[in-house]
């Protein structure tokens, strides 16, 4: 680990932290700060001691971290970058550790000297997780010595000490969250990892190690590669159209912009971005900048090679057909849209991200013609599909009009006209449809009976999806329009509920489904609007008592709380076995039901799985069935 202590003394010391309030209302409104106080909270709590030490990276000054997982609970994370203040603060009278630590809005990020570039720019992170930890301890290495000090659901339990010498510079925060504050105190492996191995890959040549010491599971994630690494490990499962993914990278007006990009056989796009290493999952204005560059150069290169005629464009969706790509900025001054930091607002990004793609992307073309050919062959197979797509719509819509009536004719639609109170079950099969439709409150829910299994469209451009009548029906009742013409403003409905079998037909009717939204309806997702019912998989009685179990683990305790002689136990394995209702009572009265929401916790995972599961690879998805079939619940044989 490296000596920084030329700079220590000139850039990074406590005069620089400032101050804006405590830390109570931390503990009083958890969510407000971390998001929710649920499993996605608690690894928040993680990710934002980590921030830091990735801040120093970025900052020139790190180059590892270690991430434990402890037995006890807790975590610990350490970094070899220049260790957090120890000088008394001339303003404050304490040590500049201690300021961070137990103050929110402090830290060494707002005057822009300590910190050109930072994830955290509100400094909130690590004074929040303090004030929801039972308690946190810091050691920090500094001018040859080693501190530690100790706190307690976020105020300070001992004073600052010296505890020995040290060779090295750096920080190491452990913590052990409060089960006052949190539903759950237990980390994932996988979580954690899986965003780890995202920031290895953000920051190329950065380590991050990983050790769970529950389990003696240990990773190291490093990519001199970066982001073209990162879009090799999202294509690995598909079929690129060329073998190198194309990587751009460049600098204007302080704003540090790298693109890396890869087209695949695949008729979606795959595009995430990131600002200061975090995921920007809305967009913002660095994606408008790529998007636009693309098809500006696509389009030039193709009429100056007279690839197309003059009078011909590409569209933005043409271009980007079948594209995986990362765009990451790094911007002094990010201005992020909402609390959850999801969308980049800064406007001068925009046009630097556009003029280094369009400088650096027609470079790449003008130097590597097969590629470029190979690009825009696709893109203008696009054109030929949208086209036809788009005569299919509007036949669609014609016959719509012809028949006085857009609804499909299966959909028993509900009364309220008002989006937020209304509901639609897409139900499997017109036997489980009938039922729904007499278990139903017709004042809020809508049925919408789907015949069959629906197109993978996965596999499918969409010209073939639009053939679908299906997939027709469902498009027109959800009301939001897919592709270039989807609006959520249209949609008819605020729960759109997934109610299938507990089969293995009912299992891939669900996968298919969701699969159609996560490619071509995702902002339902990220709206919070999908959802998947929970039935019962068992009916218990005995005598004229009836009780319902929703997993194996309930119908044993239930058959033990009801005693083990006289039972009657019915095994559901589809949802015309119940009558109305028993459908209503279980899986339709929103005062009793189960219901997920569906939730996409991280989009990379997400495409990744879908293209696993429904893809045209047959190997990875043997793989993937052998190393989670001991995780399988009921299994129907």
């Amino acid at each position: 680990m490296k000596d920084n202590k030329a700079v220590l003394e000139s850039s990074y010391d406590s005069d620089k932290i400032q101050v804006l309030e405590g830390l109570e209302s931390v503990r009083k409104n958890p969510g407000m700060y971390i998001g929710s106080t649920d499993a996605r909270g608690l690894h928040h709590l993680v990710y934002e001691v980590v921030d830091n030490a990735v801040d120093e990276a970025l900052a020139g000054y790190c180059t590892t971290v270690l991430v434990f997982l402890h037995k006890n609970g807790a975590v610990s994370v350490a970094d070899n970058g220049r260790g957090i203040p120890v000088d008394i603060h001339e303003k404050y009278k304490k040590p500049g550790v201690e300021l961070v630590l137990t103050t929110l809005y402090s830290g060494g990020k707002f005057d822009g000297q300590a910190y050109k570039v930072s994830g955290g720019l509100h400094g909130v992170g690590v004074s929040c997780v303090n004030a929801l930890s039972k308690w946190l301890e810091v050691k920090v290495r500094r001018n040859s010595k080693e501190y530690h000090q100790r706190y307690e659901r976020g105020k300070t339990a001992t004073d600052l000490k010296i505890i020995g010498k040290a060779n090295d510079t750096g920080t190491t925060v452990t913590f052990l969250p409060d089960n006052d504050i949190f539903e759950t105190t237990e980390f994932d492996y996988d979580i954690v990892a899986t965003r780890l191995r995202e920031m290895a890959f953000l920051n190329a040549g950065l380590q991050i190690e990983l050790t769970d010491e529950r389990t003696d599971k240990h990773e190291v994630f490093r990519y001199d590669g970066g982001v073209s690494e990162f879009v090799t490990h999202i294509n690995k499962n598909k079929v690129p159209l060329h073998p190198k993914p194309i990587y751009l990278q460049g600098e204007k007006d302080a704003v540090q912009v790298e693109v890396a990009l890869q087209y695949t056989d695949g008729y979606t796009e795959n595009i995430h971005t990131f600002a200061n290493n975090i995921n920007t999952i809305e967009g913002g204005t660095h994606l408008i900048g790529f998007k636009g560059a693309l098809t500006r150069v696509l389009n030039d290169y193709g009429r100056k090679n007279k690839l197309f005629d003059e009078s011909f464009s590409l569209s933005g969706e043409d271009s980007r057909e079948g594209i995986t790509a990362i765009v990451s900025i790094k911007v002094r001054k990010p201005q992020f849209e909402g609390q959850t930091k999801s969308k980049l607002g800064n406007s001068e990004v925009r046009g630097i991200v556009e003029s280094i793609t369009s400088e650096k992307l027609s470079e790449f073309f003008e130097e590597n013609p097969p590629v470029a050919h190979m690009i825009i062959d696709k893109a203008m197979l696009s054109s030929k599909a949208r086209e036809a797509a788009r005569k299919a719509r509007e036949l669609t819509r014609r016959k719509g009009l012809l028949e006085s009536s857009a609804l499909p004719g299966k959909l028993a639609d509900c009364s309220t006209r008002d989006p937020s109170q209304s509901e639609i079950y897409l139900v499997e099969g017109d036997s489980a449809g009938g039922s729904a439709k007499q278990a139903r409150d017709k004042e809020f829910q809508a049925i919408l009976p789907l015949r069959g299994k629906i197109l993978n469209v996965e596999k499918a451009r969409m010209d073939k999806i639009l053939k679908s009548e299906e997939i027709l029906h469902l498009i027109t009742a959800v009301g939001t329009g897919i592709a270039e013409e989807f609006n959520i403003e249209n949609a008819r409905y605020h729960r759109i509920i997934l109610m299938t079998d507990a089969d293995v037909d009912g299992e891939h009717i669900r996968i298919l489904l969701l699969t159609f939204f996560f490619r071509y309806m995702r902002p339902l997702i990220e709206k919070g609007y999908l959802y998947i019912a929970q039935p019962p998989l068992y009916k218990i009685t005995k005598g004229k008592t009836v009780e319902y179990a929703f997993s194996e683990q309930e119908r044993v305790q239930k058959a033990k709380q009801l005693g083990e002689t006289g039972l009657g136990i019915q095994r559901y394995k589809g949802l015309g076995e119940m009558n109305p209702q028993q459908l209503w009572e279980t899986t339709m009265d929103p005062e009793s039901r189960m219901m997920l929401q569906v939730i996409i916790e991280n989009a990379v995972e997400a495409d990744e799985l879908f293209t696993i599961l429904m893809g045209e690879a047959v190997e990875p998805r043997k793989v993937f069935i052998e190393q989670h079939a001991k995780d399988v619940v009921n299994l129907d044989i």
